[in-house]
């Protein structure tokens, strides 16, 4: 923590001295905090700023936001090279080259997607604080590619949410407790929490999220915005730290269906040292543009998963709200009470242990003979041994991960078949071709709980788990408010189905325009 707040002290010296004129950029730039892609392109055209301009903008935002005022604590790292990449791809573009529609968009990556620069990869973990990964991971590499302007690194649940008996999301070792930008007593959900509380008061444009399961979706709708997960294998997941091959995958995180659907085709190339992206019925797309449809509800057949918002009876409320808004688009609806077979579960979790596992060690291994961390075994002894990592959670699923055995192990192989099977064929596949079905939507979650560090997070609700055992996409958008806590609605159907999700998202998106901006309530520390 104290290596990366004097850290940022020193950057933000250095942004000052380096923006002309020496007026802070946040008082210089009139940016509205719902803001889009299109809208800061056409200011670039216009002249109107310049991308260092707006990247000088958002890293004092980002200081005045997340480091200050309301302490979102959003953010772990400041890129040091931010304004240096921003000038250069202003010159690129008064040469008239433009890398595409990410083209200086400024961008924040979840902390446990590796960028081979000079910030460190962490997941949150005071071990973890000086772990500098070799080279981009390809997710981060397209970025680049696009364009875009890699501002930092946000603040996430420690191991994505996967390291103890009970957790607070949004919270880490190395960079505190992330907030809710509504309510700062409330909590943002997670795991990539500070991916979206960032995008929520425009910290950012665009954050990359990563799940395994819920840790897009959950902190989307705890937090007002639009979060894609993808199809696992459409995002190459080398260069993440990792939990699940299964499971994992990343996604773009976003104010706006269109914006996170721009983001989201610029992440889709193939990578041979994935194999999840190399499979033969692999359908990826590098423009998704071509379905932000808004009659795109009309003849969707889309059954309703309420059973998740049944024990808040004001969420369920509005679902039924949504569903009339939906049927009223010519959208057919049937009512769903199961998706998964009892006992998916289960399975998921022996698998999550034993490919968190695997998955670490030869992710540590990879980070060369000068890794901080070597081994589970090695992250093991060194996070027990911390007081601050153990003031309030217990560690405990790093150890029952470190007892499994390897991949070979007859547990693990019954326990993936046992998971595909019952959340494909027997699972999704099967209700969606019983009831004919172009989709299911289902409430994303519950208003955000209060943080709590001695009892740990309160999931009221949850509909994550049937896309994301099957490893199929699901996408959420705003479906309404309680109390001035944002609500959302995800979509979720078969493999590959991305096209069909965000025409249904972006046609209820543009109906309802449930979205608003934070009013940061509470901010008082605590």
């Amino acid at each position: 923590m104290k290596l990366h707040r004097a850290f940022t002290t020193l950057l933000i010296i250095l942004v000052q001295v380096a923006c002309t004129p020496t007026e802070s950029p946040v008082a210089k730039l009139d940016i509205s905090n719902e803001i889009t892609i299109a809208e800061i392109q056409a200011a670039f055209q216009n002249g109107d700023y310049s991308i260092e301009d707006l990247t000088s903008f958002y890293l004092d935002r980002i200081d005045e936001i997340s480091f200050n005022g309301p302490k979102l604590n959003a953010v772990i790292t400041f890129n040091p090279d931010a304004l240096e990449i921003a000038r250069e791809l202003d010159k690129e573009l008064s040469d008239g080259n433009s890398r595409g529609p990410l083209h200086g968009i400024p961008v924040l990556l979840k902390d446990n997607v590796d960028t081979g620069d000079k910030m460190p990869c962490t997941a949150g973990a005071r071990a973890m604080a000086e772990s500098f990964p070799q080279q981009d991971s390809p997710l981060a590499a397209q970025l680049r590619a696009a364009g875009a302007v890699i501002l930092g690194k946000a603040n996430l649940s420690e191991w994505a949410n996967f390291h103890s008996s009970f957790s607070s999301s949004g919270w880490s070792g190395l960079g505190g407790q992330t907030r809710n930008p509504y309510d700062l007593t409330r909590n943002p959900c997670g795991s990539s929490a500070g991916s979206g509380v960032a995008v929520a008061a425009n910290l950012c444009v665009i954050a990359i999220g990563t799940e395994t399961n819920g840790s897009i979706v959950c902190p989307a709708t705890a937090n007002g915005i639009v979060g894609i997960k993808p199809t696992v294998g459409l995002i190459s997941r080398t260069g993440i730290i990792p939990i699940s091959f299964t499971q994992d995958t990343g996604g773009p995180m976003a104010r706006s269906v269109r914006d996170a659907v721009i983001a989201l085709g610029t992440m889709t190339a193939a990578d041979d040292s994935d194999e999840k992206t190399l499979e033969p019925d692999r359908v990826a797309l590098t423009d998704y543009s071509a379905y932000l449809k808004e009659d795109g509800l009309q003849g969707k057949r889309i059954g309703v998963f309420s059973n998740p918002a049944e024990g808040n009876k004001r969420v369920a409320q509005l679902l039924d709200e949504a569903v009339e808004y939906i049927e009223s688009q010519g959208a057919t609806v049937v009512e769903i009470d199961k998706v998964l077979p009892s006992g998916t579960g289960g399975d998921s979790y022996q698998v999550l242990l034993y490919e968190f596992k695997d998955g670490l060690n030869k992710y540590f291994a990879g980070l060369g003979p000068d890794a901080k961390v070597k081994s589970l075994e090695d992250l093991i002894e060194q996070t027990l041994s911390d007081s601050v990592e153990m003031q309030y959670h217990d560690h405990e699923l790093l150890v029952i991960a470190q007892k499994k055995g390897g991949l070979e192990d007859q547990e693990y192989l019954d326990a993936l078949a046992s998971a595909l099977k019952k959340s494909r064929e027997e699972g999704i596949d099967k209700v969606m071709a019983e009831f004919e079905l172009d989709a299911i939507i289902s409430s994303t979650g519950g208003p955000a709980w209060k943080t709590d560090w001695t009892n740990g997070d309160n999931f009221s609700i949850s509909s994550s788990s049937p896309a994301a055992i099957a490893g199929y996409p699901n996408i959420t958008v705003p479906m309404g408010q309680l109390d001035g806590l944002p609500v959302g609605l995800s979509i979720f159907g078969r493999a590959w189905s991305e096209g069909t999700l965000i025409e249904i998202a972006y046609a209820y998106e543009q109906g309802t325009k449930h979205r608003f901006s934070p009013s940061f309530i509470n901010p008082e520390p605590y």
